[in-house]
C-alpha cells in the first residue's frame, strides 16, 4: 500500500475528521487575532507587484514580522489541517475506488498553499526588493491554491450529495 493511500485512509477516519476540524476553526480564529494592518496576500485570489509593495508598506516592519512568523508557523498547521479534512471526506464519500484520486486535489492544494508561503516569506524578508517574478510566482501559487480549495469543496459538496442520494434510494428500495 501506498503512503498516499494510507494517508488518506488516515485522515479518512471519523476522529482524525474531527480533529482536523476543530485545528482548522481554531487555526482560522488565531489568524483573526493577529496585530497585521491589512489584508493578507494568501487571503486575496491574487495580486501583483503594487498590491505587493502597497501591503507590505502598510504592514509595517512590525507588522511584516509577525505576518512571517505566522507564515512560518500558523499558516503551515493551517493547510495541514483543512486540506487533510478535505482529502478525508473527499475519500470517504467517493461511491467507488476509481474516485479515489478526487482526493489528491486538496492534497494539491495544500502544496500550492506551502509554495505560497514560501514565496510570500521570501517577499516579507526581501522587502523592499521584491522583484515583479516574485510576485508573479508568489500570486501564481495563490490562484492555484483558491482554485483547489473551490475544486475540493465542490466535490465534497457534490460527493455528499451523491451519498445522501444513494442512501434514500437504498432506504426506499428496503421498504
Amino acid at each position: 500500500m501506498s503512503a498516499m493511500r494510507r494517508y488518506l485512509e488516515f485522515v479518512a477516519r471519523t476522529p482524525v475528521l474531527i480533529v482536523s476540524l476543530v485545528v482548522a476553526v481554531l487555526l482560522g480564529a488565531a489568524f483573526q487575532t493577529l496585530p497585521l494592518v491589512g489584508e493578507m496576500l494568501d487571503v486575496r485570489q491574487g495580486y501583483d507587484h503594487s498590491e505587493v509593495m502597497a501591503a507590505m508598506e502598510q504592514f509595517g516592519e512590525a507588522g511584516r514580522r509577525v505576518y512571517f512568523w505566522a507564515s512560518a508557523s500558523l499558516d503551515t498547521l493551517f493547510p495541514i489541517a483543512v486540506f487533510s479534512l478535505l482529502a478525508g471526506l473527499i475519500f470517504r464519500l467517493r461511491p467507488n475506488e476509481r474516485l479515489s484520486m478526487l482526493a489528491l486535489v486538496p492534497v494539491a492544494g495544500a502544496l500550492f498553499d506551502f509554495g505560497e508561503n514560501i514565496q510570500i516569506m521570501a517577499m516579507l524578508a526581501g522587502y523592499p526588493g521584491i522583484s515583479t517574478t516574485q510576485v508573479a510566482a508568489a500570486s501564481a501559487f495563490t490562484q492555484l491554491k483558491w482554485l483547489a480549495i473551490n475544486a475540493s469543496f465542490l466535490l465534497v459538496i457534490g460527493l455528499g450529495a451523491t451519498a445522501l442520494l444513494r442512501r434514500t434510494l437504498r432506504a426506499r428500495q428496503e421498504r
